[in-house]
C-alpha cells in the first residue's frame, strides 16, 4: 500500500451534483491506482444551508455509482456511522479539534479577533463595489491590543477570527493540473476562519482535518484556486507540509455556462430515478475534463483505474452533453441483459398505468417480453412507458400518411385475413408461434418481402418500424392481435 489517501469532503446542503460526482470518481480512480485509501468527509459547518437527508442521499448516490470510500461515513441499517482511525469524519464533531488549533494561530499572533459588525462590513462592500474595486476585509481590527481585545470578550461582543495574510508575500503551490501557480498574498484578503457562532468556516477545517487525516492530494473543483493561497499560507503557519494540490476543470452545459439546476437534471439521483445505468453515467462522467491515451470511448471502472492520469485532464471546462450520455448509455442498455431492465422498468411501468403492482409476480415473463422487445430502443430505462404505449392501444392510429398508404395496398385484406386465420389456429401465442407466424403466412399468400412485413406491422403497431416483429406478436397476444386488425379492416380499408 502506498501513503496516498485522498478525499471527498462535499457540504450536505443538498443531493450529489453531477460535478460533485466526477471529483470523487477522479479521487477514488486515482486511489485505486496507487494502491491509497480513499476518503468520504462530511463538510458541515455551514449550518443555515444543513438539508436534513443529504448525508444518507451522498452515501447512497457513491454506492449506487461504484464509488466506495475506505475510510469516513458509512450506512449500516439506514443509520449513519464513522468506520476510521482519523474520525470524527464530520466536521460538526470536530469543533473541540478547530477550538484548539485556532489558539496557536491566535497564539503566534497569525490570526486575530475581528469585532466588525454585519452592517459594518456590508458598507465596506457597498463602498468596494461602487469603486469597482473588490479588496475584501480591510484590516479594521488586526492591530487590536490585548487590553482591548480582553475588554470587548469580557463584554461578551459577537467576534469572528481571521487569518492575518503577510503583506506582499509570494505564495506559489504546484498544482497536477495547471502547473505551478504564484498569487501574491496582497489579492488575498483576511479570511474568517471561525465564525460568530463558534463554527470553523470551510477554509480553517479543511487545512486542519486535511493535515490530522494525512491527506496527501487535495482533488477539487478549479473554483477553489484563488482559495488555496490561503490554505497554503495556513499549512506553512501551522509548520506543516502542504499536500499537493489538483484542481479539476468545471462541468458545463451545452452553451458553455456552469452546469446549474436552472438548465434540467444535475442531481444523480435525477439521473437514477430517470433509469440511467450507473456504470454509463461513471464512464461517460469520467469523460467530461479528461481525454485517455487510448481515445477509447468505453471503459470499466477498473479500465479506468488503469488508464486514468491527471496529465491528461483539460484545464478548461468540459461539456456536459446530454445527447452523448443517452448514447453512452443506450449502448449500456443494450449490452445489459434483459432481466436487469426489467427490475429497472418496472416502477415506469407501474406509474405510467400499463402494469398494476399486484400484478407483477403473475405477469413477469410477460413483462420480461415486453421490455425485451424494446430494450434495444432505450437511451434511458424511463422512456419504456413512451416507447410501450403503442402496445397498449387497439386503436391503431397510422403515424404518417406512409404508413396509412402501406396499409391501403390491394394485398392487404387477403394479408389481413390470413393473419387472422393463422392467429385463430392457436389457443396461446407462445415465443416460437411468434417467430414461425409471418413466414408460414407467406407461404399460403405468396406474399414477399417488404409487400409482407410492413402492412403486417402497421397493422398491429401503426409504426412501419420499430421493434423486432416477432417479438411485437407475442407480446401482443392472440386477443389483441385480432382486435387490431378488426379495427384496421374497419378503419383502414
Amino acid at each position: 500500500m502506498s501513503d496516498v489517501r485522498v478525499r471527498f469532503a462535499p457540504s450536505p446542503t443538498g443531493y450529489v451534483h453531477i460535478g460533485s460526482l466526477r471529483t470523487a470518481l477522479y479521487d477514488y480512480v486515482f486511489a485505486k491506482q496507487k494502491g491509497g485509501k480513499y476518503i468520504l468527509r462530511i463538510e458541515d459547518t455551514d449550518r443555515t444551508r444543513y438539508v436534513d437527508d443529504a448525508i444518507e442521499n451522498l452515501v447512497n448516490a457513491l454506492l449506487w455509482a461504484g464509488i466506495e470510500h475506505d475510510e469516513g461515513v458509512f450506512l449500516e441499517d439506514g443509520k449513519i456511522v464513522e468506520k476510521g482511525e482519523y474520525g470524527p469524519y464530520i466536521q460538526s464533531e470536530r469543533l473541540d479539534i478547530y477550538q484548539e488549533y485556532i489558539k496557536i494561530l491566535l497564539d503566534k499572533g497569525l490570526a486575530y479577533y475581528c469585532f466588525c459588525s454585519k452592517e459594518r462590513l456590508d458598507e465596506i462592500r457597498e463602498k468596494q463595489r461602487a469603486e469597482g474595486i473588490m479588496k475584501g476585509y480591510d484590516g479594521h481590527c488586526r492591530e487590536l491590543s490585548k487590553d482591548e481585545i480582553k475588554a470587548r470578550l469580557k463584554k461578551g461582543e459577537s467576534y469572528t477570527i481571521r487569518l492575518k495574510m503577510p503583506s506582499d508575500k509570494e505564495i506559489t503551490f504546484d498544482d497536477l493540473v495547471r502547473g505551478k501557480i504564484t498569487i501574491n498574498s496582497n489579492e488575498v484578503d483576511d479570511q474568517v476562519l471561525i465564525k460568530s457562532d463558534g463554527f470553523p468556516t470551510y477554509h480553517f477545517a479543511v487545512v486542519v482535518d486535511d493535515y490530522l487525516m494525512k491527506i496527501t492530494h487535495v482533488i477539487r473543483g478549479e473554483e477553489w484556486i484563488t482559495s488555496t493561497p490561503k490554505h497554503v499560507y495556513m499549512f506553512e503557519a501551522f509548520g506543516w507540509e502542504a499536500p499537493k494540490y489538483v484542481h479539476l476543470p468545471t462541468v458545463l452545459n451545452s452553451e458553455k455556462k456552469k452546469l446549474s439546476k436552472r438548465h434540467g437534471d444535475v442531481s444523480v439521483s435525477d439521473f437514477k430515478d430517470k433509469g440511467y445505468l450507473p456504470e454509463a453515467l461513471v464512464n461517460y462522467l469520467a469523460l467530461v475534463g479528461w481525454s485517455p491515451e487510448s481515445n477509447k470511448e468505453f471503459f470499466t471502472m477498473d479500465e479506468l483505474i488503469e488508464e486514468f492520469s491527471f496529465d491528461r485532464v483539460s484545464k478548461t471546462g468540459g461539456v456536459f452533453d446530454r445527447d452523448k450520455l443517452k448514447w453512452v448509455n443506450a449502448n449500456y442498455i443494450r449490452n445489459t441483459d434483459v432481466e436487469r431492465i426489467t427490475e429497472l422498468a418496472l416502477p415506469h411501468l407501474i406509474e405510467a398505468g400499463f402494469i398494476k403492482k399486484e400484478e407483477v409476480s403473475e405477469k413477469y415473463d410477460w413483462i420480461v417480453a415486453l421490455v425485451a422487445s424494446i430494450k434495444d430502443r432505450l437511451s434511458y430505462v424511463g422512456e419504456i412507458g413512451e416507447k410501450v404505449k403503442f402496445l397498449f392501444d387497439n386503436e391503431i392510429k397510422p403515424e404518417n400518411d406512409e404508413t396509412l398508404e402501406m396499409l391501403r395496398g390491394e394485398q392487404v385484406p387477403a394479408l389481413l385475413d390470413a393473419m387472422i386465420e393463422e392467429v385463430e389456429s392457436v389457443d396461446e401465442i407462445d415465443a416460437d408461434f411468434a417467430k414461425g407466424m409471418m413466414k408460414s403466412i407467406g407461404k399460403k399468400t405468396k406474399i414477399k418481402g417488404k409487400q409482407l412485413f410492413m402492412p403486417a406491422r402497421a397493422a398491429l403497431s401503426g409504426q412501419l418500424h420499430g421493434p423486432d416483429f416477432d417479438k411485437i406478436i407475442f407480446v401482443l397476444g392472440k386477443q389483441n392481435i385480432l382486435e387490431r386488425i378488426k379495427y384496421v379492416k374497419d378503419n383502414y380499408l
